[in-house]
């Protein structure tokens, strides 16, 4: 189970994502969130818990995709589907663990 080394790893990789999504980011955020893993609004400004830090790499990306995704497409309909399998693979899997952790959590 790989980890993030910090905040900055972690941010390049949004950047990164971004960047291959065509996706403009106008600020970009890690901080404390008590019920959610990361949120993200139509003026380019996305936040991600802190929590995800200490959470494998492939969680973190799943929901570095997942909100990225939500800047084209607003739901979580066939084409997001689509777009999910298109960049992680079998992101179900990893959407299965990351909703374990969060029961666990609360």
């Amino acid at each position: 189970m790989a980890k993030w080394k910090d905040k900055e790893e972690f941010k390049a990789t949004v950047k990164k994502y971004a960047g291959e999504m065509n996706i403009k980011v106008k600020a970009l955020a890690i901080r404390p969130m008590s019920n959610k893993w990361a949120s993200c609004s139509t003026d380019g400004n996305l936040n991600f818990s802190k929590e995800l830090l200490t959470l494998d790499k492939s969680l973190g990306k799943y929901v570095i995709v997942h909100e990225l995704l939500h800047f084209n497409v607003p739901n979580h309909g066939k084409l997001w589907k689509s777009l999910m399998m298109a960049y992680l693979g079998d992101y179900e899997k990893l959407e299965k663990r990351l909703n374990r952790i969060a029961v666990k959590s609360n």
